[in-house]
């Protein structure tokens, strides 16, 4: 094999002054990539990485490994509408998950496969939801991994279209009105109505009655409030409440409105506040005996559940129903009330240091009465009951050797059981997973998940450290067919619950945002600090993975604590945190990160945004970014950007500690085919593997 040598990449001088700091950005020109030089650059980097590949002798064992353990597939709890029930599932040989109907006891029949529609497997399914006779479907679709989904509804029977498409509603929640008429839904404006650049924000909440032109969508809120905010809308059961949510960007601050859509005009439904401009999250939902159930973490960083009248939603009627708990975070809950119960039930789902739990309560007064019996320690997911009231509540259940089944849980009598198994059989290795506690440097108590082989090391071990670290999002034990297949070639895969996620409340969140951003690194820092002194692995065997968010982690890692690590792979980062709003969604996460336009937010940005804190000279880790063409979400130019920049600093050859780049053309931040999937894990993990020293069969 020829030696490896990076393309050439030109370095202009500009050197910006902004409040006072001077900030050199000398691969601006690598921003556009429809540039005859970023094509050039690009073209040069898929070669050199075409090059490098072959080294990584370990991808086909790897492919084989991944492929084999997502064999398994995938099964989702189902979704009731009387004794009609709608699911996911996905067997070892298809690509991507499929929805499913099933009538009682009848055969389970396809609804939507993406596979079908798209046999080049680039077709997902964001979102579905039934009405409420579970006669129509509101689903949407969208191609290539640009994320835009398409809304279209369905006749479940005959499977016919009977309405849409209806373009430019990403993410948008579907409520309908109890007749099956029409519903309520969130829809961009169109380009043309928007300023350049702001084509992905400006989002309108609209009553939508089937059979009708959208041109004739009432409008109904949005109008004047900030661009960036995201809207969510439920209908009541009973049909009589529409609850209404915005929230700016990624926040969790939430503002909720409540309208009585009898006592009013559908088309301009008379909003009640519940909370307005208040720093804490909200979401609402009205039960079957008429009250109001609120979930908050306002005044409980932990949440809890408080009930109301929605007549007089406001917080000074709020009653506390199951208070905060000290140690577990509250997630969701369900209402069980049906006949035979000796009385209404409500489960609660918390996650005790990230671990799921579920509890019983009396729906009256939320007295505690008892706990769920798990299948291990693992991740409960949404806890699913009978729109209609009864006494049988479904959940998802994962863990690290666990894949995806769905467990049924008996109020009469107490039980929990199986109720659907993931479709394929797979054989995971033996591992031992370990909860460990560290501390981190301003002495902080932080867990992690160290998963590793069975069997007693004989040494340190190649290792990857795994974690995110924001927007609220806990990392959860769960089945992964990348981690086992690591495990398998003998190595150890710890996941850490860093600061910025949710693993121990809304201030754990917050102790990793904005101001204190830098503890999320220290936590990460520790943690393979830890992995090193108790003997698990050593820094040249040691690796950081992580992706969107936490590819701003992996980036922060490298530059900041080159020495700690030997490899690192790179996906999907957020790297030049001065200019982050002016691409992909950028402008959503200012209230994470805070903004450049701001003095002082500027300069906690610069104290680590990555591509600001490379040196020169330095021997950085062989580090590989992976990054997605039709990513909407985290523009690829961030990891052009730092990609050219290390290239350029580092004092370790390109044969030694290389630093790559892998470019994939038609998928983007989020789902992708099975196929996909197992050849980035597998690259990804050879990668990783070559250069910590592991051997595989």
């Amino acid at each position: 094999m020829r030696e490896l040598r990076y393309p050439p990449a030109e370095r202009l001088d500009i050197i910006e002054t902004l409040h006072g700091h001077t900030v050199a950005d000398p691969y601006r020109w690598l921003e556009d990539p429809q540039t005859a030089a970023t094509k050039e650059w690009s073209t040069a980097q898929d070669t050199l990485y075409s090059e490098a590949r072959p080294r990584f002798q370990a991808r086909e064992w790897f492919g084989e490994q991944v492929r084999s353990l997502m064999g398994a597939g995938h099964v989702g709890a189902p979704v009731w509408r009387g004794e009609r029930h709608f699911f996911t599932r996905r067997t070892a040989e298809q690509e991507h998950g499929v929805l499913h109907v099933q009538d009682g006891d009848g055969p389970a029949r396809v609804l939507v496969d993406p596979g079908a529609l798209d046999p080049g497997g680039l077709t997902t399914l964001d979102s579905w939801k039934p009405d409420r006779s579970g006669r129509l479907l509101a689903y949407q679709l969208s191609e290539a991994g640009d994320e835009e989904s398409i809304l279209r509804i369905m006749d479940v029977e005959t499977g016919a279209t009977v309405d849409g498409p209806i373009d430019r509603t990403r993410y948008s929640p579907i409520a309908w009105l109890p007749d099956s008429s029409a519903f309520y839904y969130v829809r961009r404006l169109p380009a043309d109505q928007v300023p350049e650049g702001e084509e992905s924000y400006h989002r309108r909440v609209y009553l939508h009655r089937l059979g009708t032109s959208t041109d004739e969508d009432a409008l109904i809120f949005g109008q004047d409030r900030d661009k960036t905010e995201y809207f969510s809308v439920t209908v009541s059961r009973d049909g009589r409440w529409l609850v209404l949510l915005a929230v700016r960007g990624t926040s969790s601050a939430t503002d909720m409105w409540i309208a009585d859509l009898t006592a009013g005009d559908l088309d301009a439904p008379g909003l009640v506040p519940i909370q307005e401009g208040v720093d804490a999250s909200l979401s609402a939902h009205v039960g079957r005996d008429g009250r109001l159930y609120l979930y908050t973490d306002r005044d409980a960083p932990r949440g809890r559940v408080c009930v109301t009248d929605p007549a007089t939603p406001g917080y000074e009627h709020w009653t506390t129903l199951v208070a905060e708990d000290a140690e577990a975070v509250l997630e969701d809950f369900a209402i069980l009330d049906g006949p035979g119960m000796d009385r209404p039930e409500m489960l609660v789902a918390w996650s005790h240091h990230a671990v799921s739990e579920v509890t019983r309560h009396d729906l009256a007064t939320g007295e505690r009465l008892g706990t769920l019996e798990m299948p291990g320690l693992g991740s409960v997911g949404v806890l699913m009951e009978r729109p209609e009231g009864g006494h049988e509540a479904w959940f998802g259940y994962t863990d690290s050797t666990h894949p995806s089944s769905v467990y049924r849980y008996d109020a009469r009598d107490g039980a929990v059981s199986v109720w659907a198994e993931a479709p394929g059989t797979v054989t995971p290795p033996d591992v031992r997973t370990e909860l460990v506690t560290f501390t981190s440097k301003d002495g902080t108590p932080v867990r992690m998940l160290v998963v590793s082989p069975a069997e007693p090391a004989a040494g340190p071990r190649p290792t990857v450290l795994y974690g995110y670290g924001g927007f609220r999002i806990s990392l959860t034990p769960s089945y992964s067919a990348s981690v086992l297949a690591w495990v398998r070639s003998g190595g150890v895969y710890a996941t850490a619950n860093l600061r910025g996620g949710l693993e121990e409340g809304e201030e754990w969140h917050r102790d990793g945002m904005l101001a204190r951003k830098q503890n999320v690194f220290d936590d990460c820092a520790a943690a393979a600090e830890h992995l090193v002194e108790t003997g698990v692995t050593t820094p040249d065997r040691l690796a950081v993975m992580g992706g969107s968010n936490g590819g701003l982690l992996v980036g922060a890692m490298i530059t900041q604590r080159p020495d700690l690590f030997a490899a690192a792979v790179c996906s999907a980062p957020l790297l030049d945190m001065v200019r982050y709003e002016g691409f992909g969604l950028g402008q959503l996460w200012n209230v994470e990160y805070g903004s450049a336009d701001e003095p002082e937010e500027l300069e906690w940005l610069l104290g680590y945004s990555p591509y600001h804190n490379v040196r020169e000279g330095t021997r950085y880790p062989a580090t590989l970014f992976t990054v997605f063409d039709n990513d909407t979400r985290v523009d690829p130019m961030h990891a052009r950007k730092l990609c050219a920049l290390m290239q350029w600093a580092t004092s370790a050859s390109a044969e030694e500690r290389p630093i790559l780049l892998r470019r994939e053309s038609e998928v983007g931040h989020s789902s992708r085919s099975v196929s996909r999937s197992v050849a980035l894990s597998s690259e990804q993990l050879a990668f990783l593997a070559h250069h910590l020293g592991a051997s595989v069969a």
